[in-house]
This record gives C-alpha cells, structure tokens and sequence, in this order.
C-alpha cells in the first residue's frame, strides 16, 4: 500500500466454502469489481479480507457478489446464519472433560463474536456447507435452515426428495409402466438440478465458466436428451448427497481450529470495591481484578493477584501437567484453575490475550501457502478445460470421423465431463495442511503456514541458542573465588554492578548476594558491554562484571587468574570477573543445567538423520562441556552476527531450523530456513518467529519435524489418491467401461476420500517415535 493510497480495508467471515478452488471462484468474482484489491480468502478460517477505493464499490455490492455465488457472508463479527449437524463422534477439544468446567453443552464466544457452541457431550457440532468444492462448487446456508439438522434443510429435504422420487421410479419400472418411470426419473432429476443449474448460471455470470455445477447441469440435461433419464436421476441425486458428505467433511478440518475460541469463557467475576459480578468476557478491561473459582477457566490472560493452585494450561500450550502459580505468576486465557481461588489481574485484551494470538496466528498461516499448494492451483487451471475440450472431442470425433453412434459416445463425453473437476486434487493441500495446523496448536506447536510446514520437513540440521533454549535459563552461582579482599566486597561489588539488569547471569549473581545476605554497593551510570559484560560506578569508583578474556584485555586478570577461570570452565561453567581498574576482585562462576528432555531430544533427531549444533556466545570451554553432555556438535565464542554466519553457512548445506528465544537469537531465526521460537505464548514466541514452541521443550523440535514430514506424506498420499481415482476413470469412461453414475460417484469419492484421509492428521501424535 502505497502513501497516497486511499483504500480501507474491510473483513466479513464467508461460511460455505470447501477448498482452495471456493476462494479461487470468490477472488476472481470479487477483483472484477471496480476499486477493489488486495482480496485475500481463508477457506479454513472462513475468512475475507480486502481493500475498497472509497466511491468506487459499496460493501453491499461486495456481499452481494458473494452472496449470488452462493455463499453466506457477513461483516466479521455478526452471524452469517450457520446451521449445525449434531454427530455421533467424539468431540474435536481433547480437554473438555475437566469437572466443574461450564465448557459440556454450553456454548462460547470468541472476541469476535462468532457462536462456537460446544455440543453435549459425544457430539460434535459440524457446520453444514452441503456442497463441493471444485473450481465453482457452492454451499452456503440458507438462513431458514438455520438451526435445523441437516434432513430438516433445504438441501437436506432435496436429498430425501430425489432419493423418494428415484426410489418411487424404480418401483414403477418393476411393477408398473417403464413410461410411467421414465416421466418419474426426469422429474427427480429435473427438481435435482434445478438449484445446482441455478448456481452454474450465477457463476457464469460472474465470468467463471468452469463449474462443477455447470458440467454436472449439462450432463445431466445431456442424459435426459439422449434418453438416459434414469442414470440422469441417479447422477443428480448421487451429486446432491456429495454436496452434504462433503460439506460436512471438510469443516471437520475447521472445527479443531474453531474450538480454540470455545476454550475462553463467555462470562467472567470481576471484583470491584469488594463486591463481585458478572460481565461478558470480552468486556474485560487491563487492570481489572477477576474472582477465578475452582474448576473454571481462566478469563482472560493476566498476573495472579492472590492465592496459589495448580493451573492445567493444556488447553493451550498441551503441556498435560498443571503448575504450582502463585502471585506474581501469569496466567493465560483458557487455561483452568484445579485446585484453589485465585484472583487474577488482567493484562491483555479479548482480543490481544493468548488464545486470540494462536487463532489470529492459525488463520493467517492460511495465506502462507505451499508450494506444492500453488503447483497444485495451477495444474487445476487447465485442467478443467482440458477434461472438457477432451469430452467435446470424444463426444463428436467418433460419430463424424468413424461413423460411431452418436448416442453412445454423447454419453462418454457427458461422463467425461463429470470427471473434469479436480476438487479433490485441489483440497488435498489445503485440507492436509489445516488439519496439521490444528493438531500442532493443540500440543503447543504452532507454525505459520504451509510455506513452513514444507520447509521444516526438509530441513536436515538443527542449530540451537545455549541460554533459555537447551539450558534451563536460570543458572545458579556454583563457586566464588577471592582473588583479593574478601568474599562479601566481592559480592556486593557485584551486585553494585548488576542492580537493575534482567540478564540471567546477572539475576544469579543478585540471587546469590541475597542469599549471603549481602546488601549491593550503591551505583550509577550502569551499562551493558555487548559480548563482554556490564560496568558501573559502585562506590564512586569504576568497576566492572565482565569475561575472563575481556578482563584480560583490560589488564585486570593475570596468568594465574586466568587459569583458574579455566579450570572452572572446563567444567562446564561460566565464569566472569569482578574486577576494578587493574585489579581482579575475585571469579564467579555460574551453571545452567541443560533441560531435562534435551539429550533425549538431540538423540531423536539424531535417529531421524537431522544434525543438531549449539550456537552460543559462550567460552569454548563452557560450550564444549555442555556440547559434549548432550552429544551435539558447537561453535562457540559467537557474537550476534557470527551466529548469522554460522546459519548461512549452515542453509547451504541443507534446510536449517534455528531455535532460540526469539529475541536476543532474531537475527539468527530470519536468517534459518525456519526460525522457530521456544517460549510460553509471549508476544515474541508467537510474532518473531516462524514457528514457536508454548511449552518450552526441547523435545518439541523433533516433534514439529515429525509433524511436518507426516503433513507432507499425507499431501502426497491425496494428490496420489486424487490423480489416480481422475486418470483411472478417464480411461474407462472413454472405453465405455464406466457410466455417467460411476462418474459422480468417482468425483464425489474422490473429495470424501481425500478430505478424510487429511483427517487423520488431527490424530496424529508427532511425539511419538
């Protein structure tokens, strides 16, 4: 957008749509119009977004368009008149069955408003978008269906009424008059078609000829004129049942995704003046102080106030432990309250709390495509006409050319047509790929897209940040050594010069003075010394924390000093100086223990042929002990822009994940293949990165690796599936081995198929081996 442009942008939610082609066919309608640009559609997030030249189209005639192709839009935020299935499945939320929660059979808002009711229990509610997604299919609906099951609604009684009627048909065939059936097999198909012809027509006049329903329109109306009204009949009502199967398929993809909204309550306690009431959760201003009971989920995301309990933040992070927290500690939306009253001081927003961040994050991820996905988009641009330039050809060329009858080969040419929408082909990425969003969200592996999805599972080296990352991020001060005075001026020295810093070495070294009961030397003009340490005044003299070799450098540290330090980091330690001008006070040497899951962690990658290598800024000597501990290689003694190095030198090699905490390591995570974040849903673990890891494992990696080669594998199994079940019947249909009913029946199973199979990545475990 450029500084003089003058356009706004505008988002409604679109219900209906079952592939990438629904977008296509929304996105080529809707760029017609005049100032309108930049539209961008979430088929999985069922989202629209664009930008309107004021005076140039009104957003009415942007829903009308929409509206006329078939779908249901509104401005985001208020009902698009959604109807729900009520199925026999176990429900998509892996933790709703916590006691004393108001989440079974209750419904929930997100912070947009959208409904996300959770069904009772054993249910699941599917939103119905009774159609097909091929370059053209349509499936909103209808407001009066709103609320009804799914043989309660318009399409639903179509159904049932082409079935009767085909069914009626076929008695009248075997008992009665085959006239009197022919008449009752064109009926069923005609009332079949109607509304499927009604749509071929909407979308021809929005410039998009090639439609599902426009080749199912013809071959049905083909059939009927060369005499094939029962096979007609049975297309149509096959076709009808498609659009409901499908329908109900595909938002299974969306429903996990969906379901995180449902995790934030729609009510909240807030306490004011000592007296306590009800308000809508997405009213919660920061600041305000909410009563959390036992059992129920956390409002909104904020810091405790008062009382200690357990708190299950599976829900969003997957971590299936609950932690101890107690005043001061925070606290996300959606999480749950086990044990004991809390009350929790709001930070964030509804719609700046965790839980949005992770939807908002999976919704986007959606315009961060494959490229396997766009390959796959414009196969499918050409092969529509193609499949219909071929049953053209295969409808006259015999009869003109060989003297063929030309009913026989009319009806190929009509088969072939129903095989002409590459519906399946196209929702085989898209379908995968969401389904793998969702399942990592809910074990606290999020990843921005499906650009990132096939990037990690390429990758074949890991490189790793030291601090926070594979260690714990909490070192402890492990020796002392007074080099001059004694050890309390050593430590008050110290704590002189780190007083205010929120680096962990300097945190230790705090912590350790408080524990000596050591108070800090007053001091001034602190600063950080990159790569090298900190300085201050304390005492009204210059003194400094600093590493061994720049205390060196700067003549504090004699030979006998320095091999002392040595000695210390050869076991693994980090050792830093105090020293003042020409004098060293004394050695303190720090530990961060490795995390408790990374050996464990760099073997499984190990297994899986990835390398895995620690970058830090840390002596040679400290990275070793700990490279070694954990059986990995590492490069040491690294500034900022020597790790930026190390990584570029490392992607020529291959793919290169780089782990690290997102904002010391960032120019390292831009420079990796795929910059991965490991943090507890900051704003820096989820916006810096291209993926990051809630639950602060380092297991999780290997995890994401996993995830992403499954995703992978399961694309290539559909694009498989969808392509041979095409070329299969291609070939049969020409040789006259297949009909019109195998034809639909091929398309229509194709898409379930291939829809179900992407499925099954809802259920995949990426943690286990």
């Amino acid at each position: 957008m450029t500084a003089t442009d003058t356009s706004e942008k505008h988002d409604w939610t679109v219900t209906g749509m079952d592939c990438a082609a629904c977008a296509t066919k929304i996105t080529s309608a809707l760029e017609r119009l005049p100032g309108v640009a930049d539209v961008q559609v979430g088929v999985m997030s069922e989202r629209l977004s664009l930008r309107l030249t004021p005076g140039a189209t009104g957003l009415e005639a942007v829903e009308a368009t929409v509206k006329k192709l078939g779908y249901g839009i509104a401005p985001k935020g208020e009902a698009t008149g959604k109807r729900k299935f009520v199925l026999p499945t176990t429900p998509v939320d892996d933790h709703d069955d916590h006691e004393g929660h108001d989440h079974e059979g209750h419904d929930h808002e997100d912070q947009q408003g959208h409904d996300h009711s959770q069904p009772d229990h054993g249910t699941t509610a599917v939103e119905d978008h009774s159609s097909h997604g091929g370059p053209g299919h349509t499936h909103a609906t209808a407001p009066e269906d709103i609320g009804k099951r799914w043989y309660q609604t318009s399409k639903g009684k179509l159904v049932i009424g082409t079935g009767l009627l085909l069914a009626a048909a076929t008695a009248v065939k075997l008992l009665a008059s085959e006239q009197m059936a022919l008449w009752a097999f064109v009926a069923a198909c005609l009332i079949g078609v109607a509304p499927v012809a009604r749509r071929a027509f909407a979308a021809l006049r929005a410039g998009i000829p090639f439609t599902i329903e426009g080749l199912m329109t013809i071959a049905a109306i083909g059939a009927l004129f060369i005499g094939a009204a029962e096979e007609a009949a049975l297309v149509v009502f096959l076709f009808a049942v498609g659009e409901v199967l499908e329908g109900v398929a595909a938002d299974r993809a969306r429903a996990s995704i969906r379901a995180l909204a449902g995790l934030v309550p729609k009510t909240a306690l807030v306490e004011e003046n000592g007296v306590t009431r009800e308000v809508d959760a997405t009213s919660l201003e920061i600041g305000q102080v909410v009563m959390v009971r036992p059992g129920d989920r956390i409002p909104a995301d904020g810091t405790i106030a008062e009382g200690t309990s357990g708190v299950d933040e599976s829900p969003v992070t997957g971590e299936s432990m609950p932690k101890t927290k107690g005043p001061g500690d925070a606290v996300f939306a959606g999480s749950i309250n086990a044990e004991a009253a809390l009350r929790v001081t709001v930070t964030k927003s509804a719609e700046d709390n965790t839980i949005s961040r992770i939807i908002a994050l999976v919704e986007e991820a959606e315009s961060a495509r494959a490229p396997t996905e766009h390959f796959i988009d414009r196969f499918s641009r050409y092969y529509m006409p193609t499949i219909t330039g071929l049953a053209v050809l295969v409808a006259v060329i015999p009869p003109l050319v060989f003297g063929q009858v030309w009913a026989t080969w009319i009806y190929r040419g009509l088969a072939l047509l129903l095989i002409g929408c590459p519906c399946a082909l196209v929702i085989s990425v898209p379908a995968s790929i969401a389904s793998a969003l969702s399942a990592g969200a809910k074990r606290g592996i999020l990843m921005k897209g499906g650009s990132v999805i096939e990037s990690v599972a390429r990758v074949t080296q890991v490189a790793f940040d030291k601090t926070g990352t594979l260690t714990a991020g909490r070192p402890v001060v492990t020796d002392v050594v007074v080099l001059q005075g004694s050890e309390v001026d050593l430590l008050a020295i110290a704590a002189g010069v780190e007083s205010g810093s929120s680096h962990p070495l300097a945190e230790a070294i705090l912590r350790k003075a408080a524990e000596a009961g050591v108070v800090a030397l007053p001091s001034s003009g602190a600063k950080a010394l990159v790569g090298q340490g900190a300085a201050a005044l304390v005492a009204g003299q210059a003194a400094w924390v600093g590493s061994p070799r720049f205390a060196s450098e700067k003549g504090a540290l004699n030979s006998v000093g320095f091999g002392r330090a040595s000695v210390l980091e050869e076991a693994g330690n980090t050792v830093v100086v105090v020293f003042r001008e020409g004098h060293a006070l004394g050695l303190i040497a720090l530990r961060d223990e490795p995390r408790d899951d990374a050996r464990q962690a760099v073997a499984h990658l190990a297994d899986m042929g990835v390398a895995s290598v620690m970058l830090t800024g840390d002596n040679a000597r400290t990275g070793a002990a700990i490279a070694g501990a954990l059986g990995m290689q590492h490069r040491a003694d690294l500034m900022p822009d020597d790790k930026v190095m190390a990584i570029k030198a490392m992607v020529k090699i291959g793919g290169v994940i780089m782990v690290g905490d997102g904002i010391n390591d960032a120019p390292a995570l831009a420079a990796a293949s795929v910059g991965v974040a490991m943090g507890s849903g900051t704003d820096v673990a989820l916006e810096t990165a291209s993926a990051a890891l809630l639950r602060n494992r380092v297991s999780d990696v290997a995890a994401m690796i996993r995830l992403a080669r499954a995703t992978m594998a399961n694309i290539r199994q559909n694009v498989t599936m969808a392509l041979g079940l095409k070329a299969a019947f291609l070939v049969t249909t020409i040789l006259g081995l297949t009909g019109l009913w195998i034809a639909i029946m091929a398309d229509t199973g194709a898409t379930v198929l291939v829809t179900l199979n992407a499925l099954r990545m809802l259920r995949f475990d990426p943690e286990k081996r």
